[in-house]
């Protein structure tokens, strides 16, 4: 039995379990951040979109590395809190091989269709030459962005969440030097930019390995010989597939937007919808911090058959957001000159068209929070079938129905408001699955 994942719960308990992972994830998303403001201000917008481009296949990396996280933890939490830790330790060794196996198959097939995955990207001949370096030097990383994600996860499983988080630290200071070296001067222009990121990514990604191989032995999460199993690794693909299906469905609609916007207002358009999301991603970042925080609590109190602390846990979880959404909102409103300005001078067209989208899209931040709980909560009682239904239609299905309607009705305007509308189409349908699985898991909107 882990003593780390067996506590009395409490909403000060469970926001000083999840603040190393809350943090953590607010790190890993600086680290895109970062090479956005850099590019946008040592080089050019263009390079911004760029970026931008491009992000479409670090989401699927990122999919792998969320999907044997969250769907992997969710396996090995639970066999710990039924008492099975050999079974569970072998899960998570084979778990860890096929995702850098996965990454590495990845990036090869990548490198090998580099230019025509550049040119779906929607890339023109203004930024193509931008799109392939920042691309290239990004896929070598891929292993490293794999493994980093997975092991932030299970570092928390292992009740060890604050060397995730100092390792996180170390990665995003790591890249945020290393952006202003490498683009300053070194002059390596955007290729500076992907490989200061892949070189943060480099630091949990290794130090996972040495931890996990050698330096925990005696802990509760270590690894082992692994033993193959194609039911592990299928229940890891449904229960991690809603986080998997978030992350490639953000690289859909990215594509989806980029290639919008190009058409409606051209590379100013891609530039401003970039900076919108890098916003979202790094405010965002907290929910999913949290979310992920607190999944390894839910799988193993799933397995114990702790009722009464799987209800303290859900109804504790959405009080917190829910003020914690408003709260975003407002914030979000009032600061979004701010924002803003960090990527693009004050004034240009870029600014003011990023600054009005950005108020529209805001709107969001209202459900964006209780979505992303619903999604890890359902991953964690291995529930990955509503899970992935979950994010699917929040993600991909509402979002795609969004962007082709709403533009057709109020031009650009539609543009910013389509995520907004999605999330709330997706908070909709996260409540209505809470209801109907209250009395399956003993949960309750109430206490």
């Amino acid at each position: 039995m882990s003593q780390a994942l067996d506590h009395t719960i409490s909403k000060s308990w469970l926001l000083r379990f999840s603040l190393p992972s809350v943090i953590s994830m607010v790190f890993t998303s600086i680290y895109t951040t970062v090479d956005g403001m850099f590019v946008s201000r040592m080089i050019e917008t263009d390079a911004l979109s760029a970026v931008n481009i491009v992000y479409p296949i670090i989401n699927c990396v990122l999919a792998v590395g969320t999907m044997f996280g969250t769907g992997g933890s969710a396996i090995v939490a639970k066999k710990m809190g039924e008492g099975k830790q050999t079974e569970a330790m072998e899960n998570f060794s084979l778990l860890v091989s096929a995702c850098l196996l996965l990454s590495l198959v990845f990036s090869i097939i990548a490198i090998q269709n580099l230019q025509e995955i550049i040119v779906f990207l929607g890339a023109d001949d203004t930024l193509f030459t931008y799109c392939k370096d920042y691309a290239l030097y990004s896929i070598y990383f891929f292993p490293m962005l794999a493994l980093s994600t997975t092991f932030q996860v299970f570092f928390i499983v292992a009740g060890r969440a604050s060397l995730g988080l100092f390792l996180s630290v170390c990665g995003g200071i790591t890249n945020i030097v290393l952006d202003y070296v490498f683009i300053g001067p070194l002059d390596m222009g955007i290729k500076g930019a992907a490989i200061a990121t892949g070189l943060g990514y480099c630091i949990p990604a290794f130090t996972g390995i040495v931890f996990f191989l050698f330096l925990n032995r005696k802990g509760t999460v270590y690894f082992a010989r692994p033993r193959f199993s194609a039911s592990v690794l299928f229940r890891c693909a449904t229960n991690g597939s809603s986080e998997m299906v978030t992350n490639l469905s953000m690289g859909v609609v990215t594509l989806l937007l980029n290639l919008i916007l190009m058409d409606l207002a051209g590379s100013d358009g891609v530039a401003s919808i970039t900076i919108i999301l890098y916003t979202q991603f790094l405010l965002s970042s907290a929910y999913l911090g949290y979310a992920i925080g607190i999944a390894p609590v839910i799988s193993y109190n799933y397995g114990k058959r702790d009722t009464q602390r799987l209800r303290g846990i859900h109804f504790s979880s959405l009080q917190m957001i829910g003020i914690s959404s408003v709260v975003t909102f407002v914030c979000s409103l009032c600061f979004a000159e701010f924002l803003v300005a960090i990527f693009a001078p004050a004034g240009s067209s870029v600014y003011n068209m990023a600054v009005h989208g950005y108020r529209l899209f805001a709107i969001c931040f209202l459900f964006m929070g209780v979505n992303i709980y619903a999604s890890a909560f359902f991953t964690a009682l291995s529930n990955g079938v509503i899970s992935a239904m979950l994010s699917f239609l929040r993600t991909l299905v509402f979002v795609v129905i969004a962007v082709t309607v709403l533009p057709l009705i109020l031009a650009l305007n539609g543009v910013w408001l389509a995520i907004p509308a999605a999330e709330g189409l997706g908070f909709g349908m996260s409540i209505l699955c809470f209801y109907a699985y209250r009395k399956v898991y003993g949960i309750t909107l109430s206490q």
